[in-house]
């Protein structure tokens, strides 16, 4: 039977938190065992018998009655308060309302940050190859930058690559985004490390980040595929960036496209194998997006903000040589130095006036792109 003194929402939420600490139970055999028994609290009551009755393999089974027997489900929910993580479940009013949607949805979620927003209803995915080129982060830049001004929440998982500049752009425009772990929460399993910063910054400044799994789960490979249905199923649609043909990325499309979600790819160049994935999309029928308008218009949305066209004609014959050369490529100084003739000293001060102008933009300091 399960005690506990900690305050949940409910007894039902708390039986809810105690399947999820079953290792191997999963969102497809917790299905059996919902469509079997007539409620949650006799499903955790169940002989072995009763629990095979539901469809369950006899491994699960042993695994269920062993938990049962040893757990402290006062100790397990006072490690996740501590941590600040609260948990939220598929019986709950406050559930995604998107998400529960899909025909395997998790059937509990951990959670840290804001759970709820009004712009969540307009959510799009935003996915991609951890290896991002430097025109993948200037088209993501783009992107995010013009949905998050349109009142959209900015899904992706938080990788390294495409999904942590989506995260990034979304914050620096004061925009909504959530975050979806293939761990737990917590900073012992958190996965990738590198990104512990950008997911602190998130919560900070009310985004959400959540996962399926209880803290101290390390991330492993088959988690990830299981990531993905969360972040399309949460999403209206999904915009893939760059992707070479095998990729997590391409996984997420197919997914939202199994959920009956809008798929969207950028182009890019035919010899790079980042636009492999995005033009194999396309040829299967994805949306073959440009600007912010063919994801808008694929989605019944209204522009809410106007593009705000700034002044970019050349001041001078140095600002015009730049421009020209940017106008087709994001460069780096050695390679304006190096294409355009222009010695380092007139590149350095160019460059600096026209950043404050607006003209161009720098990415990292480091790679510099015309507005």
């Amino acid at each position: 039977m399960i005690n506990f003194k900690i305050p949940l929402k409910s007894f039902l939420s708390t039986t809810y938190f105690a399947f999820s600490l079953i290792k191997d139970l999963g969102p497809k055999n917790f299905e059996k065992i919902n469509t079997y028994f007539s409620s949650i609290k006799q499903a955790w009551d169940a002989s072995h018998s009763e629990l095979a009755k539901a469809g369950l393999a006899d491994k699960i089974i042993s695994e269920i009655i062993e938990t049962r027997n040893k757990i402290n489900l006062d100790q397990e929910l006072e490690k996740i308060f501590k941590q600040n993580i609260n948990i939220v479940t598929l019986n709950d009013n406050n559930y995604p309302k998107l998400l529960k949607q899909i025909s395997n949805p998790p059937f509990l979620l951990y959670y840290r940050g804001k759970l709820k927003d009004e712009r969540d209803k307009n959510s799009i995915a935003v996915v991609g190859t951890r290896k991002i080129s430097n025109y993948g982060k200037l088209i993501t830049d783009k992107f995010v930058n013009n949905l998050v001004n349109n009142n959209l929440t900015i899904i992706s998982g938080l990788a390294l690559g495409v999904d942590a500049v989506a995260h990034q752009t979304c914050l620096n425009n004061n925009g909504r985004t959530i975050a979806v772990l293939g761990s737990g929460l917590d900073y012992d399993a958190f996965y990738p490390k590198d990104n512990w910063r950008l997911a602190e910054k998130i919560i900070e400044n009310n985004g959400l980040i959540l996962s399926e799994y209880p803290p101290a789960t390390k991330a492993q490979r088959h988690f990830f595929p299981l990531r993905n249905r969360i972040v399309a199923g949460l999403s209206l649609g999904t915009l893939v960036v760059e992707a070479p043909i095998k990729s997590g990325a391409l996984l997420t499309a197919k997914i939202a496209l199994d959920q009956n979600r809008e798929v969207f790819a950028v182009p890019g160049a035919i010899n790079t194998q980042n636009s492999t994935g995005p033009h194999d999309l396309i040829k299967q029928g994805a949306k073959l997006v440009d600007n912010i308008d063919d994801i808008l218009n694929e989605l019944n949305l209204r522009r809410t903000e106007e593009l705000k066209i700034k002044n970019t004609t050349p001041s001078n014959p140095q600002e015009e040589i730049i421009l020209n050369y940017l106008l087709n490529t994001p460069a780096s100084i050695d390679e304006l130095i190096q294409n355009t003739k222009l010695d380092s000293s007139t590149i350095n001060s160019t460059l600096t006036i026209m950043e404050i102008s607006g003209k161009i933009k720098s990415l990292n300091g480091v790679i510099y792109i015309k507005i």
